[in-house]
């Protein structure tokens, strides 16, 4: 999978993304990611991306210049391009999985007020990460990204590992133990340690909607 992230804070994803999944997916090349500065595609010499907005109005907005010319730039017809924005649809693991089958990711993130509107013409999907404001696309584009990279196969190196968690199968994971048996008098479930797999499953089948039912019972709906 190819991933370009279009940011003004280039810096920003330094550190989350040398580690972990993601940074293994890239020594094995199964991963090519690349940091793309906006201001590359200005041609002043302040590298201006932003104006004010027409009509008044407070702060700032992204101009659709060097925008449109990076987007040229970087996408060709397999490339999908996504807006990191609080007024997109709500990321979640259908959409990872969605995006992890995509041969190209292009993501735009937004700062300051966000884009100007024709920026939009651009674009095949919006996302949030939840209904909370940040300084600027930078984080979401780092969720989103560790999020579908772990789908993409052989990343996880048992790819069973993502069929069977949290939100694949539209509830929340069961609980899961480990040695000890005993720990400062918490035990491990006797079912576990039954070796009766099929009850196993059903005790696991039971423990996520019931877990789902307390937590998320919005899931169930």
């Amino acid at each position: 999978m190819k991933i370009d992230v279009l940011t003004l804070f280039p810096e920003m994803f330094a550190g989350p993304l040398d580690y972990s999944m993601v940074n293994r997916a890239r020594e094995a090349g199964l991963l090519d990611l690349r940091l793309v500065n906006l201001r590359d595609y200005t041609h002043d010499r302040h590298k201006t991306v932003d104006d004010k907005p027409f009509g008044g109005g407070p702060g700032m907005l992204l101009k659709p210049e060097p925008i449109f010319e990076a987007v040229e730039s970087l996408a060709n017809g397999k490339t999908r391009v996504l807006m990191m924005t609080p007024s997109g649809r709500t990321f979640n693991q259908q959409i990872a999985r969605e995006l992890s089958q995509q041969e190209h990711l292009l993501f735009l993130c937004g700062a300051y007020e966000g884009f100007d509107e024709r920026v939009r013409t651009l674009v095949h999907d919006e996302l949030s990460i939840g209904d909370f404001v940040l300084t600027n696309g930078a984080l979401p584009a780092m969720v989103i990204i560790d999020a579908v990279t772990r789908l993409v196969p052989g990343v996880l190196g048992d790819d069973e590992s993502s069929q069977d968690e949290s939100f694949s199968h539209g509830l929340l994971e069961y609980p899961h133990y480990t040695r000890p048996a005993e720990f400062r008098g918490m035990k491990v479930p006797d079912i576990l340690l039954s070796g009766h797999h099929a009850e196993i499953e059903k005790w696991r089948r039971e423990q996520s909607r019931k877990r789902t039912g307390e937590r998320r019972p919005d899931l169930l709906q």
